[in-house]
């Protein structure tokens, strides 16, 4: 299949050129809140101890090729006319915090926010991951890629829901999201993230004894849950200066009874196998497939090679992320949905594609449907 002109990191180009812009204003936004803070002092000296570090910052276990000029892409960004987004409202499935009070009969449910948040009940835990519910990825809310939908559990609700953890991958603006976070402030759930994230999360307000910071293959529990996290190869930062400060990672989602792995952001490479000898196999992945470029392989799947590391990682279930709910690339909106259904078929893979709001598991057999080729009136209340 021909793929077309593609782009991105995350995000992080726009909430950069976002930054970029507001110092050229004259730093009226120096001390912008939603920038996090740099990890020092006895936060920066663990993190220097990893293996993960080299000289000046992370690194990944590959070394990165010459990254494309900053302001070409941006401009090319800007100036694109490519349709790369809906031209019609998505229909999402609106949920309530009543819904999520009876645990899954067979102890695993998986429920898709849109983009890469994603709640993962699992053998009577409940994991958030990656929430952002903030209308914009970027550090101030009149500029930045813009959701094309609305949250299918509105903020004020989702703060209500007894969530035992959430795991954050990296610190890129789609991935870690100021007001979601300070939503979150008042439960009283954990915060599982890779090094050095904690320093946002403390300027944000965030208890320290709720936050544990772990580094690549380092695990931790909650409740019956073990939880891993895993190698990725992507990078970091929130702000033209802190490239890197700060991990990234992979996830392994431990049960008594089901195991679920997610993706983060990352480029392909070799450490999927491992992962899948040593923690597989999984009951479902949950594999980032969207905002990819020729520019970018590095740092971003290929639809097709998010199907090779669910492969790799030995999962059953494949539940494609990191797509259609903001613009973060040249492709269109659903090319990496069609992308993984067409490279599925081939390979016998079994993809679950759930509208935003919509839940699948287990023992559902068939769960793949194009409902994004249907757009019009929001689906109120119906069945998930």
């Amino acid at each position: 299949m021909q793929s077309s002109k593609r782009f991105s990191t995350s995000s992080l180009l726009f909430s950069l050129s976002t930054v970029t812009l507001l110092f050229l204003l004259g730093g009226f936004y120096a001390g912008c809140a939603s920038f996090g803070a740099t990890p020092e002092g006895a936060r920066l000296e663990r993190i220097q101890k990893s293996e993960q570090y080299g000289e000046d910052g992370f690194v990944n276990v590959h070394p990165a090729p010459e990254s494309p000029a900053f302001l070409a892409v941006a401009w090319e960004f800007l100036t694109n006319d490519e349709p790369i987004e809906p031209e019609k409202e998505l229909s999402i499935q609106k949920r309530s915090v009543s819904e999520f009070t009876e645990p899954p009969a067979d102890g695993l449910r998986i429920t898709w926010f849109g983009h890469s948040s994603i709640l993962v009940e699992i053998d009577g835990s409940m994991i958030l991951i990656d929430p952002v519910w903030g209308d914009r990825v970027s550090p101030v809310s009149f500029m930045g890629p813009q959701r094309f939908h609305e949250n299918p559990l509105s903020l004020e609700e989702l703060a209500q829901l007894p969530i035992d953890a959430v795991v954050i991958s990296h610190d890129h603006y789609d991935h870690l999201d100021y007001p979601t976070i300070l939503a979150l402030k008042e439960t009283n759930t954990r915060f599982l993230v890779p090094l050095g994230v904690g320093a946002h999360l403390e300027r944000w307000g965030i208890e320290p004894s709720r936050i544990e910071e772990l580094d690549w293959w380092d695990e931790t529990r909650v409740g019956s849950i073990r939880l891993v996290a895993t190698p990725a190869q992507h990078f970091s930062g929130r702000t033209l200066g802190d490239r890197d400060k700060t991990l990234w990672s992979s996830w392994a989602i431990l049960g008594p009874k089901h195991r679920v792995f997610y993706s983060g952001d990352t480029g392909y490479f070799e450490a999927f196998k491992e992962i899948g000898e040593r923690l597989g196999p999984f009951d479902v992945s949950l594999m980032a497939i969207g905002a990819y470029d020729d520019r970018w392989a590095f740092v971003h799947f290929t639809p097709e090679e998010a199907l090779q590391a669910h492969k790799d990682v030995r999962a059953k279930k494949f539940v494609p992320v990191h797509w259609g709910t903001f613009n973060l690339a040249f492709h269109g909106w659903t090319e990496p949905a069609e992308r993984t259904l067409e490279t599925a078929r081939k390979d016998s893979i079994e993809v679950w594609t759930p509208r935003p709001g919509q839940s699948v598991s287990p023992p559902m057999d068939i769960a793949t449907s194009r409902w994004w080729e249907t757009l019009g009136k929001l689906a109120e209340n119906s069945e998930p």
